[in-house]
Protein backbone atom coordinates (compact mmCIF):
# COMPACT_ATOMS: atom_id res chain seq x y z
CA UNK A 1 0.00 0.00 0.00
CA UNK A 2 3.26 2.29 1.17
CA UNK A 3 4.70 1.81 -2.46
CA UNK A 4 0.85 2.47 -4.60
CA UNK A 5 0.99 5.93 -2.20
CA UNK A 6 4.89 6.92 -3.30
CA UNK A 7 4.34 6.16 -6.50
CA UNK A 8 1.11 8.05 -6.68
CA UNK A 9 2.49 11.19 -5.41
CA UNK A 10 4.71 12.35 -8.27
CA UNK A 11 2.13 11.20 -10.78
CA UNK A 12 -0.13 14.01 -8.97
CA UNK A 13 2.34 16.11 -8.76
CA UNK A 14 2.99 16.06 -12.60
CA UNK A 15 -0.22 16.54 -13.21
CA UNK A 16 -0.92 19.48 -10.97
CA UNK A 17 2.18 21.16 -12.95
CA UNK A 18 0.81 20.13 -16.13
CA UNK A 19 -2.35 21.41 -15.05
CA UNK A 20 -0.29 25.10 -13.94
CA UNK A 21 1.34 25.48 -17.61
CA UNK A 22 -1.88 24.58 -19.36
CA UNK A 23 -3.11 27.42 -17.29
CA UNK A 24 -0.37 29.88 -18.49
CA UNK A 25 -0.57 28.91 -22.50
CA UNK A 26 0.20 32.36 -24.15
CA UNK A 27 -3.12 33.16 -25.78
CA UNK A 28 -3.06 33.39 -30.07
CA UNK A 29 -5.01 36.31 -31.49
CA UNK A 30 -7.95 34.18 -32.63
CA UNK A 31 -8.24 32.62 -28.79
CA UNK A 32 -8.76 35.87 -26.98
CA UNK A 33 -11.45 36.65 -29.51
CA UNK A 34 -13.02 33.44 -29.25
CA UNK A 35 -13.02 34.25 -25.82
CA UNK A 36 -14.68 37.47 -25.65
CA UNK A 37 -17.20 35.89 -27.99
CA UNK A 38 -17.94 33.19 -24.96
CA UNK A 39 -17.20 36.04 -21.95
CA UNK A 40 -17.61 39.53 -22.93
CA UNK A 41 -20.81 41.78 -21.19
CA UNK A 42 -21.77 43.27 -24.21
CA UNK A 43 -21.85 40.38 -26.28
CA UNK A 44 -24.43 38.48 -23.76
CA UNK A 45 -26.76 41.68 -23.24
CA UNK A 46 -27.18 41.96 -27.17
CA UNK A 47 -28.04 38.21 -27.40
CA UNK A 48 -30.23 38.53 -24.74
CA UNK A 49 -32.09 41.54 -26.48
CA UNK A 50 -32.09 39.27 -29.74
CA UNK A 51 -33.52 36.50 -27.36
CA UNK A 52 -36.18 39.34 -26.61
CA UNK A 53 -36.86 39.87 -29.77
CA UNK A 54 -37.55 36.09 -30.54
CA UNK A 55 -39.53 35.66 -27.92
CA UNK A 56 -42.17 38.16 -29.80
CA UNK A 57 -42.10 36.86 -32.81
CA UNK A 58 -43.20 33.64 -31.68
CA UNK A 59 -45.82 35.55 -29.71
CA UNK A 60 -47.07 37.48 -32.80
CA UNK A 61 -47.65 33.86 -34.32
CA UNK A 62 -50.00 32.91 -31.47
CA UNK A 63 -52.27 35.62 -32.35
CA UNK A 64 -53.55 33.96 -35.32
CA UNK A 65 -55.07 31.40 -32.95
CA UNK A 66 -58.69 32.11 -31.05
CA UNK A 67 -58.72 33.23 -27.59
CA UNK A 68 -60.42 31.14 -25.48
CA UNK A 69 -61.50 31.95 -22.13
CA UNK A 70 -63.65 30.73 -18.65
CA UNK A 71 -64.83 32.45 -15.59
CA UNK A 72 -66.53 30.72 -12.25
CA UNK A 73 -68.11 33.15 -9.78
CA UNK A 74 -69.87 32.41 -6.20
CA UNK A 75 -71.81 35.33 -4.98
CA UNK A 76 -73.40 35.23 -1.05
CA UNK A 77 -76.21 38.18 -0.55
CA UNK A 78 -77.68 39.52 2.24
CA UNK A 79 -80.79 41.84 2.30
CA UNK A 80 -82.52 43.20 -0.82
CA UNK A 81 -82.48 41.07 -4.04
CA UNK A 82 -84.68 39.78 -6.54
CA UNK A 83 -86.22 35.87 -5.77
CA UNK A 84 -85.37 33.70 -8.96
CA UNK A 85 -88.45 32.10 -8.36
CA UNK A 86 -91.24 35.17 -8.42
CA UNK A 87 -88.46 37.97 -9.36
CA UNK A 88 -89.68 40.10 -6.79
CA UNK A 89 -87.74 41.50 -4.28
CA UNK A 90 -86.90 39.65 -1.32
CA UNK A 91 -84.77 40.41 2.16
CA UNK A 92 -83.27 37.13 2.68
CA UNK A 93 -79.48 35.58 2.24
CA UNK A 94 -78.89 34.03 -1.10
CA UNK A 95 -76.05 31.88 -3.12
CA UNK A 96 -75.75 32.34 -6.61
CA UNK A 97 -72.91 30.21 -8.54
CA UNK A 98 -71.81 31.22 -12.55
CA UNK A 99 -69.87 29.61 -14.80
CA UNK A 100 -69.28 30.32 -18.49
CA UNK A 101 -66.12 29.79 -21.50
CA UNK A 102 -65.88 32.09 -24.10
CA UNK A 103 -63.80 31.78 -27.31
CA UNK A 104 -63.01 34.43 -29.91
CA UNK A 105 -61.38 34.10 -33.25
CA UNK A 106 -60.23 37.52 -35.55
CA UNK A 107 -61.21 36.80 -39.16
CA UNK A 108 -60.38 39.70 -40.82
CA UNK A 109 -58.38 42.94 -39.21
CA UNK A 110 -56.67 44.70 -42.27
CA UNK A 111 -54.11 41.78 -42.61
CA UNK A 112 -52.81 43.27 -39.11
CA UNK A 113 -52.11 40.28 -37.53
CA UNK A 114 -49.82 39.08 -40.86
CA UNK A 115 -48.17 42.71 -41.09
CA UNK A 116 -47.41 42.47 -37.09
CA UNK A 117 -45.95 38.69 -38.38
CA UNK A 118 -43.59 39.95 -40.65
CA UNK A 119 -42.57 43.08 -38.19
CA UNK A 120 -41.23 40.89 -35.45
CA UNK A 121 -39.04 38.74 -38.16
CA UNK A 122 -37.56 41.53 -39.28
CA UNK A 123 -37.21 43.24 -35.88
CA UNK A 124 -35.57 39.97 -34.49
CA UNK A 125 -33.30 39.86 -37.37
CA UNK A 126 -32.56 43.37 -37.27
CA UNK A 127 -31.29 42.56 -33.33
CA UNK A 128 -29.56 39.50 -34.58
CA UNK A 129 -27.22 41.35 -36.56
CA UNK A 130 -26.99 44.10 -34.33
CA UNK A 131 -25.58 41.91 -32.29
CA UNK A 132 -23.15 40.01 -34.76
CA UNK A 133 -21.85 43.86 -35.25
CA UNK A 134 -21.51 44.18 -31.71
CA UNK A 135 -19.37 40.89 -31.79
CA UNK A 136 -16.95 42.40 -35.01
CA UNK A 137 -16.58 45.42 -33.24
CA UNK A 138 -15.12 43.91 -29.98
CA UNK A 139 -13.01 41.30 -32.46
CA UNK A 140 -11.60 44.06 -33.97
CA UNK A 141 -10.80 46.27 -30.89
CA UNK A 142 -9.16 43.16 -29.53
CA UNK A 143 -6.71 43.12 -32.41
CA UNK A 144 -6.19 46.67 -32.40
CA UNK A 145 -4.97 45.87 -28.94
CA UNK A 146 -3.17 42.52 -29.49
CA UNK A 147 -0.69 44.12 -32.02
CA UNK A 148 -0.41 47.33 -29.76
CA UNK A 149 1.19 44.88 -27.83
CA UNK A 150 3.43 43.41 -30.26
CA UNK A 151 4.26 46.72 -30.88
CA UNK A 152 5.40 47.80 -27.57
CA UNK A 153 7.46 44.47 -27.24
CA UNK A 154 9.27 45.67 -30.57
CA UNK A 155 9.94 48.91 -28.92
CA UNK A 156 11.06 47.28 -25.47
CA UNK A 157 13.61 45.10 -27.47
CA UNK A 158 14.72 48.53 -29.82
CA UNK A 159 15.12 50.32 -26.00
CA UNK A 160 16.86 46.97 -24.77
CA UNK A 161 19.38 47.22 -28.00
CA UNK A 162 20.02 50.89 -27.20
CA UNK A 163 21.22 50.05 -23.52
CA UNK A 164 23.17 47.14 -24.31
CA UNK A 165 25.17 49.57 -27.32
CA UNK A 166 25.42 52.33 -24.34
CA UNK A 167 26.61 50.17 -21.89
CA UNK A 168 29.32 48.34 -24.64
CA UNK A 169 30.57 52.20 -25.75
CA UNK A 170 30.52 53.43 -22.19
CA UNK A 171 32.95 50.43 -20.82
CA UNK A 172 34.92 51.16 -23.92
CA UNK A 173 35.06 54.76 -23.13
CA UNK A 174 35.99 53.99 -19.63
CA UNK A 175 38.95 52.35 -20.49
CA UNK A 176 40.20 55.04 -23.06
CA UNK A 177 39.79 57.25 -19.63
CA UNK A 178 41.96 55.71 -17.66
CA UNK A 179 44.27 55.20 -20.19
CA UNK A 180 44.47 58.65 -21.19
CA UNK A 181 43.25 58.64 -24.53
CA UNK A 182 39.80 60.47 -23.77
CA UNK A 183 38.80 63.23 -22.49
CA UNK A 184 36.74 62.76 -19.00
CA UNK A 185 33.83 64.84 -20.41
CA UNK A 186 33.20 62.12 -23.46
CA UNK A 187 32.75 59.51 -20.49
CA UNK A 188 30.21 61.98 -18.50
CA UNK A 189 28.85 62.31 -22.12
CA UNK A 190 28.34 59.19 -23.18
CA UNK A 191 27.31 57.63 -19.82
CA UNK A 192 24.29 60.57 -20.09
CA UNK A 193 23.38 59.40 -22.80
CA UNK A 194 23.45 55.97 -21.16
CA UNK A 195 21.46 57.16 -18.33
CA UNK A 196 18.80 58.41 -21.18
CA UNK A 197 18.54 54.80 -22.80
CA UNK A 198 17.82 53.56 -19.19
CA UNK A 199 14.84 56.07 -19.13
CA UNK A 200 13.51 54.94 -22.37
CA UNK A 201 12.89 51.75 -21.27
CA UNK A 202 11.45 51.93 -18.59
CA UNK A 203 8.73 54.11 -20.56
CA UNK A 204 8.54 51.27 -23.30
CA UNK A 205 8.33 48.71 -20.68
CA UNK A 206 5.46 50.82 -19.09
CA UNK A 207 3.79 51.45 -22.19
CA UNK A 208 3.82 47.13 -22.88
CA UNK A 209 2.36 46.98 -19.01
CA UNK A 210 -0.72 49.23 -20.09
CA UNK A 211 -0.79 47.49 -23.24
CA UNK A 212 -1.34 44.07 -21.35
CA UNK A 213 -4.07 45.94 -19.16
CA UNK A 214 -6.11 47.24 -22.16
CA UNK A 215 -6.21 43.50 -23.78
CA UNK A 216 -6.90 42.07 -20.27
CA UNK A 217 -9.53 45.05 -19.76
CA UNK A 218 -11.50 44.11 -22.98
CA UNK A 219 -11.66 40.30 -22.37
CA UNK A 220 -12.97 41.07 -19.04
CA UNK A 221 -9.99 39.38 -17.35
CA UNK A 222 -8.77 40.38 -13.63
CA UNK A 223 -5.60 42.46 -13.59
CA UNK A 224 -3.94 39.85 -11.45
CA UNK A 225 -4.23 37.10 -13.78
CA UNK A 226 -1.46 35.44 -15.28
CA UNK A 227 -1.38 36.25 -18.53
CA UNK A 228 0.59 36.84 -21.69
CA UNK A 229 -0.12 36.32 -25.51
CA UNK A 230 1.39 34.51 -28.74
CA UNK A 231 4.67 36.62 -29.81
CA UNK A 232 4.22 35.97 -33.42
CA UNK A 233 7.32 37.70 -35.69
CA UNK A 234 5.16 39.69 -38.07
CA UNK A 235 7.15 40.81 -41.43
CA UNK A 236 5.45 42.48 -44.16
CA UNK A 237 6.99 40.49 -47.07
CA UNK A 238 5.35 41.55 -50.19
CA UNK A 239 3.84 44.73 -52.01
CA UNK A 240 0.14 44.30 -50.98
CA UNK A 241 -2.38 42.94 -53.37
CA UNK A 242 -5.60 44.76 -52.35
CA UNK A 243 -8.76 44.56 -54.38
CA UNK A 244 -10.52 47.60 -55.44
CA UNK A 245 -12.45 49.86 -53.06
CA UNK A 246 -15.28 49.45 -55.12
CA UNK A 247 -15.48 45.86 -55.08
CA UNK A 248 -14.61 45.54 -51.24
CA UNK A 249 -17.24 47.79 -50.79
CA UNK A 250 -20.01 45.80 -52.85
CA UNK A 251 -19.06 42.77 -50.87
CA UNK A 252 -19.13 44.35 -47.54
CA UNK A 253 -22.67 45.37 -48.45
CA UNK A 254 -23.80 41.81 -48.29
CA UNK A 255 -22.04 40.58 -45.88
CA UNK A 256 -21.54 43.61 -42.94
CA UNK A 257 -23.64 43.23 -40.23
CA UNK A 258 -24.46 46.74 -39.39
CA UNK A 259 -26.07 47.12 -43.33
CA UNK A 260 -27.93 43.55 -42.51
CA UNK A 261 -29.67 45.26 -39.17
CA UNK A 262 -30.34 48.67 -41.10
CA UNK A 263 -31.77 46.70 -44.10
CA UNK A 264 -34.09 44.58 -41.91
CA UNK A 265 -34.93 47.74 -39.66
CA UNK A 266 -36.56 49.13 -42.72
CA UNK A 267 -38.65 46.41 -43.43
CA UNK A 268 -39.82 45.98 -39.80
CA UNK A 269 -40.76 50.29 -40.45
CA UNK A 270 -42.60 49.33 -43.66
CA UNK A 271 -44.38 46.22 -41.85
CA UNK A 272 -45.52 49.01 -38.80
CA UNK A 273 -46.68 51.51 -41.55
CA UNK A 274 -48.97 48.54 -43.09
CA UNK A 275 -49.73 47.63 -39.53
CA UNK A 276 -50.94 51.48 -39.17
CA UNK A 277 -53.00 51.52 -42.27
CA UNK A 278 -54.61 48.09 -41.60
CA UNK A 279 -56.42 49.86 -38.70
CA UNK A 280 -58.57 51.98 -41.22
CA UNK A 281 -59.69 48.82 -42.07
CA UNK A 282 -62.83 46.98 -40.28
CA UNK A 283 -62.32 44.14 -38.03
CA UNK A 284 -64.58 41.30 -38.70
CA UNK A 285 -64.36 38.30 -35.34
CA UNK A 286 -66.28 35.50 -34.46
CA UNK A 287 -67.24 34.75 -30.84
CA UNK A 288 -69.34 31.99 -29.02
CA UNK A 289 -69.74 31.25 -25.46
CA UNK A 290 -71.51 28.92 -23.21
CA UNK A 291 -72.87 29.44 -19.90
CA UNK A 292 -74.62 28.26 -16.65
CA UNK A 293 -75.52 29.18 -13.19
CA UNK A 294 -76.93 28.11 -9.75
CA UNK A 295 -79.12 29.57 -7.27
CA UNK A 296 -80.94 28.70 -4.01
CA UNK A 297 -83.77 30.83 -5.21
CA UNK A 298 -84.76 28.88 -8.04
CA UNK A 299 -87.74 26.40 -6.92
CA UNK A 300 -89.03 23.59 -8.00
CA UNK A 301 -92.16 24.92 -8.91
CA UNK A 302 -93.20 28.74 -9.81
CA UNK A 303 -96.53 28.30 -8.23
CA UNK A 304 -97.02 29.50 -4.82
CA UNK A 305 -99.73 26.54 -3.92
CA UNK A 306 -97.30 23.66 -4.86
CA UNK A 307 -95.30 22.00 -2.75
CA UNK A 308 -92.39 22.43 -4.66
CA UNK A 309 -92.46 26.29 -4.38
CA UNK A 310 -90.43 25.63 -1.02
CA UNK A 311 -87.96 23.61 -2.51
CA UNK A 312 -85.03 24.55 -4.28
CA UNK A 313 -84.71 22.84 -7.40
CA UNK A 314 -81.32 20.58 -7.87
CA UNK A 315 -78.10 21.64 -8.50
CA UNK A 316 -77.83 19.42 -11.63
CA UNK A 317 -80.99 19.69 -13.06
CA UNK A 318 -80.29 23.66 -12.70
CA UNK A 319 -77.36 23.22 -14.82
CA UNK A 320 -79.15 21.42 -17.48
CA UNK A 321 -82.35 23.91 -17.49
CA UNK A 322 -79.82 27.07 -17.24
CA UNK A 323 -77.22 26.41 -19.69
CA UNK A 324 -76.60 29.05 -22.21
CA UNK A 325 -75.05 29.12 -25.77
CA UNK A 326 -74.59 31.81 -28.29
CA UNK A 327 -72.62 32.03 -31.78
CA UNK A 328 -71.92 35.22 -33.56
CA UNK A 329 -69.99 37.59 -35.96
CA UNK A 330 -68.83 41.33 -34.76
CA UNK A 331 -67.85 43.47 -37.07
CA UNK A 332 -66.56 46.81 -36.34
CA UNK A 333 -66.06 49.77 -38.17
CA UNK A 334 -63.77 52.43 -37.41
CA UNK A 335 -65.34 56.10 -37.93
CA UNK A 336 -63.54 58.38 -35.34
CA UNK A 337 -61.47 57.92 -33.24
CA UNK A 338 -59.57 61.30 -32.31
CA UNK A 339 -57.82 60.84 -35.70
CA UNK A 340 -55.42 58.44 -34.01
CA UNK A 341 -55.14 55.84 -36.83
CA UNK A 342 -53.90 58.89 -39.01
CA UNK A 343 -51.58 60.06 -36.64
CA UNK A 344 -50.28 56.72 -36.13
CA UNK A 345 -49.90 56.54 -40.31
CA UNK A 346 -48.15 59.80 -40.54
CA UNK A 347 -45.91 58.51 -37.56
CA UNK A 348 -44.98 55.73 -39.23
CA UNK A 349 -43.89 57.15 -42.47
CA UNK A 350 -41.83 59.19 -40.06
CA UNK A 351 -40.17 56.25 -39.00
CA UNK A 352 -40.12 54.62 -42.10
CA UNK A 353 -38.17 57.36 -43.93
CA UNK A 354 -36.04 57.61 -40.56
CA UNK A 355 -35.02 54.32 -40.95
CA UNK A 356 -33.93 54.82 -44.89
CA UNK A 357 -31.82 57.38 -43.45
CA UNK A 358 -30.74 55.34 -40.94
CA UNK A 359 -29.65 52.95 -44.11
CA UNK A 360 -28.25 55.40 -46.04
CA UNK A 361 -25.80 56.61 -43.24
CA UNK A 362 -24.60 53.12 -42.54
CA UNK A 363 -23.83 52.61 -46.39
CA UNK A 364 -21.80 55.88 -46.65
CA UNK A 365 -20.02 55.27 -43.10
CA UNK A 366 -18.83 51.97 -44.35
CA UNK A 367 -17.59 53.25 -47.53
CA UNK A 368 -16.11 55.69 -46.12
CA UNK A 369 -14.54 53.75 -43.66
CA UNK A 370 -13.52 51.50 -46.52
CA UNK A 371 -11.68 54.19 -48.29
CA UNK A 372 -9.56 55.41 -45.21
CA UNK A 373 -8.66 52.21 -44.45
CA UNK A 374 -7.76 51.36 -47.93
CA UNK A 375 -5.58 55.00 -48.68
CA UNK A 376 -4.22 54.33 -45.03
CA UNK A 377 -3.35 50.51 -46.04
CA UNK A 378 -1.53 51.93 -49.27
CA UNK A 379 0.08 55.18 -47.30
CA UNK A 380 0.86 52.88 -44.11
CA UNK A 381 3.05 50.46 -47.06
CA UNK A 382 4.58 53.44 -48.71
CA UNK A 383 5.88 55.01 -45.10
CA UNK A 384 7.37 51.65 -44.45
CA UNK A 385 9.02 51.37 -47.21
CA UNK A 386 10.53 54.52 -46.90
CA UNK A 387 11.36 53.86 -42.70
CA UNK A 388 13.45 51.02 -44.03
CA UNK A 389 15.46 52.53 -46.50
CA UNK A 390 16.53 55.34 -43.91
CA UNK A 391 17.35 52.85 -41.19
CA UNK A 392 19.34 51.19 -43.28
CA UNK A 393 21.26 54.54 -43.78
CA UNK A 394 21.07 55.31 -40.06
CA UNK A 395 22.76 51.80 -39.18
CA UNK A 396 25.83 52.56 -41.90
CA UNK A 397 25.80 55.90 -40.47
CA UNK A 398 25.96 54.94 -37.15
CA UNK A 399 28.56 52.29 -37.73
CA UNK A 400 30.92 54.71 -39.02
CA UNK A 401 30.31 57.14 -36.31
CA UNK A 402 31.24 54.42 -33.78
CA UNK A 403 33.96 54.10 -35.88
CA UNK A 404 35.06 57.17 -35.89
CA UNK A 405 34.02 57.80 -31.71
CA UNK A 406 36.65 54.92 -31.12
CA UNK A 407 39.56 56.81 -33.06
CA UNK A 408 38.87 60.05 -31.41
CA UNK A 409 37.66 61.61 -34.78
CA UNK A 410 34.50 62.46 -33.36
CA UNK A 411 32.47 63.87 -30.40
CA UNK A 412 30.29 62.29 -27.67
CA UNK A 413 27.82 65.02 -28.65
CA UNK A 414 27.49 64.08 -32.51
CA UNK A 415 28.30 60.25 -31.61
CA UNK A 416 25.07 60.55 -29.35
CA UNK A 417 23.11 62.21 -31.91
CA UNK A 418 23.49 59.56 -34.54
CA UNK A 419 22.37 57.37 -32.09
CA UNK A 420 19.44 59.18 -31.46
CA UNK A 421 18.35 59.27 -35.07
CA UNK A 422 19.10 55.69 -35.16
CA UNK A 423 16.85 54.74 -32.09
CA UNK A 424 14.17 57.23 -33.29
CA UNK A 425 14.31 55.70 -37.07
CA UNK A 426 14.22 52.19 -35.64
CA UNK A 427 11.11 52.85 -33.45
CA UNK A 428 9.43 54.68 -36.44
CA UNK A 429 9.50 51.80 -38.73
CA UNK A 430 8.35 49.83 -36.23
CA UNK A 431 5.24 52.04 -36.15
CA UNK A 432 4.86 52.05 -39.58
CA UNK A 433 4.95 48.06 -39.87
CA UNK A 434 2.55 47.36 -37.28
CA UNK A 435 0.23 50.40 -39.18
CA UNK A 436 0.17 48.50 -42.14
CA UNK A 437 -0.72 45.15 -40.27
CA UNK A 438 -3.59 47.15 -38.81
CA UNK A 439 -5.16 48.52 -41.36
CA UNK A 440 -4.94 45.67 -44.28
CA UNK A 441 -6.78 43.78 -41.26
CA UNK A 442 -9.39 46.22 -41.20
CA UNK A 443 -9.51 45.48 -44.85
CA UNK A 444 -9.86 41.67 -43.86
CA UNK A 445 -12.17 42.68 -41.78
CA UNK A 446 -14.66 44.44 -43.99
CA UNK A 447 -14.04 41.46 -47.16
CA UNK A 448 -15.77 38.94 -43.88
CA UNK A 449 -12.43 37.30 -42.85
CA UNK A 450 -11.52 36.10 -40.20
CA UNK A 451 -8.84 38.16 -38.08
CA UNK A 452 -5.79 36.25 -37.47
CA UNK A 453 -2.22 36.97 -38.01
CA UNK A 454 -0.94 33.69 -39.46
CA UNK A 455 -0.44 35.34 -42.77
CA UNK A 456 1.83 37.95 -41.93
CA UNK A 457 3.64 35.80 -39.51
CA UNK A 458 7.37 33.57 -40.32
CA UNK A 459 9.22 31.04 -38.16
CA UNK A 460 9.96 32.19 -34.86
CA UNK A 461 8.50 34.30 -32.11
CA UNK A 462 9.72 38.06 -31.06
CA UNK A 463 11.79 38.26 -27.50
CA UNK A 464 9.36 38.61 -24.57
CA UNK A 465 10.22 42.23 -24.21
CA UNK A 466 8.41 41.86 -20.73
CA UNK A 467 9.25 42.75 -17.04
CA UNK A 468 7.89 40.06 -15.35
Amino acid sequence: MKKKIIFLIPLFGLLIIGMSVSAQQPWSLEKCINYAYENNLQIKQSKLGAESSKESLVQSKWKFLPSFNASVSQNTGWGRSIDMATYRYTNKKTNQAYGSVSANLTLFNGLQNINNLREKQFEYLAKKYNSEKIRDNIALNIAASYLQILFNIEQVNNAKRQVEISKKQIDRTKKETEAGTVARGNLLDIEAQGANDQVNLVKAQNKLMLAYLDLMQLLDIKGDTVFDIEKPNLIIAQKPHLLPIQSIYNQALGIRPEIKSAEYTVKAANRTLAMAKGRRSPTLSLNSSYGNNYSDQIRLSNNPTDPGFNETKPFWDQLRDNRNVTLGFRLTIPILNGFQVSTNIKQSKISLENANLSLKIEKNNLRKSIEQAYADALAAYQTYIAREKSVASLKESFKYAQEKLNVGMLSSTDYDVAKVKLFNAESDIIAAKYDYIFKTKILDFYLGRSLTLKDVSRQGTLPSGNIK
